[in-house]
């Protein structure tokens, strides 16, 4: 099978990790590698190291631009929600991550997704009438740092032949990255900044690729979910939606080989839960186009960087949005 099928395999597998939720954290979703084979040989190993960037400086209210974003806070030490609690100002975020498959039969493989570095710098300010805030607004940052939620996925090639590809997926995300880091006040930060949500979810995907011209152009099309279970502190995360469509063509330039690919990505979750009920300014609907090019230097390194561009957005109550994404990487297999 040639790499440009797997090369599409790849977008998918991408798709699964990492799942990041709405208000701060909501980023690093979107962005998707192809260079991940979808099924590997067997015997082979995969690596793939993928950094992620992406600033979060636009206020929006549903799909319309907004003056300003007034989001919850979630007091853990009361239980409760807490309503305009702050103003969104900026979320920068950084995600370094390590994606290893290994083929354990002709169809069926191993993937592990370790984000050993999410790092968010995020700025608000604390509305009167909440802590420390008193009768003026309080502005506040904070860094937050540490390795996130690490993923094993199991993925079986339901149907291969020289034009089609069917990969189907089963996973479950591990509570490996921090959940309950402090901020300046000694108070549990933010769920949505946080590296790790705490909890053992399910992750479930599809994939269905198809040669146009074999060795040479593809198109692709994938769904992934992402099951959630609320953590110790009674707060879920939405169960999120992915899907995926794109296609990828192969071309040599300079006596080089290329994959140039564009993409439509679409993620949707709903409100996320504290103690049964849902948050404001969680969860939303988000479409990208995603053009991208991979420089495969030899027939086992691949360099590669996408750009994520906003179609469409649309969050619930109001939230900050992104104006861009981008992900640069390196694969290696042997």
């Amino acid at each position: 099978m040639h790499k440009s099928l797997f090369l599409a395999a790849g977008v998918w597998l991408a798709s699964v990790a990492p799942l990041a939720y709405a208000s701060c954290a909501a980023s690093t979703c979107f962005l998707v590698t192809g260079t991940q084979d979808g099924i590997a040989n067997p015997g082979q190993v995969i690596i793939d190291l993928s950094y992620r960037y992406i600033t979060m400086d636009r206020a929006q209210q549903g799909s319309s631009s907004a003056n300003e974003a007034l989001t919850a806070g979630i007091d853990f030490a009361s239980g409760e929600i807490e309503a305009d609690h702050h103003r969104e100002l900026r979320t920068t975020n950084e995600l370094a991550q390590l994606d290893i498959s290994y083929g354990l039969t002709p169809k069926f493989a191993l993937s592990f997704s370790i984000p050993f570095m999410n790092n968010r710098y995020h700025e608000h300010d604390i509305l009167a009438n909440h802590p420390p805030a008193g009768p003026h607004e309080h502005y506040a940052s904070e860094r937050i740092s540490g390795m996130g939620d690490l993923r094993l996925t199991g993925k079986y090639a339901a149907h291969i032949s020289i034009r089609h590809l069917l990969v189907v997926g089963l996973g479950v995300k591990a509570p490996t990255g921090e959940y309950k880091l402090r901020n300046s006040r000694g108070d549990i930060n933010e769920p949505t900044l946080m590296p790790g949500s705490g909890t053992w979810d399910g992750l479930f995907s599809l994939h269905y690729a198809y040669q146009i011209r074999p060795h040479k152009w593809d198109i692709f099309i994938a769904s992934a979910y992402q099951l959630a279970t609320a953590n110790d502190l009674k707060y879920k995360m939405g169960d999120t939606r992915l899907f995926n469509a794109g296609t990828n063509y192969n071309f040599i330039m300079h006596e080089k080989d290329f994959t140039a690919s564009l993409q439509i990505n679409l993620r949707q979750a709903p409100r996320d839960k504290f103690h049964g009920q849902e948050v404001p300014n969680t969860g939303g609907t988000w479409v990208y186009l995603t053009p991208g090019i991979t420089a495969h230097a030899t027939p086992s390194i691949a360099l590669y960087t996408h750009l994520q561009l906003p179609l469409y957005q649309s969050v619930n109550d109001a939230n900050l949005v992104p104006s861009y994404g981008l992900i640069v990487g390196l694969s290696y297999g042997f």
